[in-house]
């Protein structure tokens, strides 16, 4: 590819592609390199086993930290795009000797590993913290990496059961106008949740855990009363659980127990925004030792380009 305008005296890097996916790493049609020259006015080249970044020399440096991001990732041969190239370039060069996190999960053959530094960050958080927080927009991972990590730990037998709770607030947790038996009731609020645990375990398994009541998911509102112990518990969408509900939710945790809340402080759907739990732990507990938050961004949504460009457009409106 030698497209790219470039300005000033350029200058070149060479990089190693050795042991790289060559097919994964441009992507089809050549697409990720072009989109690595659509960010940067830089000439990109991919012969034999080197990659070529020829401009200025500013620009290549900067270029050539998303570069080495792409072949990293085609090493360990996973799927590549043109939004991964994109998001490489809006987090800039990774800190601390790069993204930490890579869970394998058994059965499905799948590698859980971050895409963004903050996802990356997230996950170091969830290894080392009983409660860890995770706030952010949409389609930032935050409840997907969670469960991963719920089903690693039940996995490893570092816990007996994985507990999976959200608010059905939507429905006024009264739920009795809708139709069908409680389960049928509650569904349509815990389906996310069903359908992560579908993504990281074998169907067959999935179905058993539930049967078992390894795995239990449920709306928050069930947890009043209990004890959690030698469990994983996530409680997801928690802007729209109360004060008072997360108070009970946080106080059910027992020996061996470890915690996940996630939620966006954006979409709150409670009648008053001022009454959300989220809202209040996070005035509260910053500090605790064994209590980490962790904020993500837009520049961590791994959804279609689209929505980050969406969570960015209503953070600016939000701002003005």
């Amino acid at each position: 590819m030698t497209d790219g305008t470039m300005t000033g005296e350029p200058q070149t890097i060479r990089l190693s592609t050795e042991g790289a996916d060559l097919l994964l790493l441009a992507g089809a049609g050549d697409a990720n390199l072009s989109e690595l020259q659509k960010l940067f006015p830089v000439r990109v080249t991919l012969r034999g086993d080197a990659m070529t970044l020829v401009g200025p020399a500013e620009t290549v440096e900067k270029a050539g930290s998303v570069a080495t991001r792409m072949i990293d990732q085609a090493r360990q041969g996973q799927p590549l795009d043109p939004d991964d190239v994109l998001r490489f370039s809006l987090e800039g060069a990774p800190r601390d000797g790069g993204t930490p996190g890579r869970i394998v999960l058994p059965g499905v053959r799948k590698i859980i590993q971050p895409k963004t530094q903050g996802q990356g960050e997230y996950m170091q958080k969830l290894m080392e913290h009983e409660i860890v927080i995770g706030i952010g927009p949409a389609g930032t991972g935050k409840t997907y990496l969670a469960v991963a990590a719920a089903v690693d730990a039940l996995a490893r037998k570092r816990v007996r059961r994985i507990v999976l709770a959200r608010p059905a607030v939507e429905a006024g947790e009264s739920l009795g106008f809708l139709p069908g038996d409680m389960q049928a009731k509650v569904d349509p609020y815990l389906r996310p949740l069903y359908d992560a645990l579908d993504d990281l375990m074998p169907p067959e398994r999935v179905a058993r855990a539930l049967e078992t009541r390894v795995i239990e998911i449920a709306p928050l509102a069930y947890m009043r009363g209990r004890t959690l112990a030698d469990a994983f518990v996530i409680l997801d969408e928690a802007q729209n659980a109360t004060n008072a509900q997360m108070k009970m939710f946080l106080t059910r945790l027992g020996v061996n127990s470890r915690a996940v809340i996630t939620g966006d402080k954006t979409q709150v759907d409670l009648p008053k925004r001022e009454e959300s739990g989220l809202l209040q732990v996070e005035r509260i507990l910053q500090g605790i030792e064994g209590i980490a938050f962790h904020y993500f961004t837009e520049v961590d949504v791994v959804r279609h380009r689209l929505v980050r460009e969406i969570v960015a457009a209503y953070a600016k409106d939000a701002g003005t």
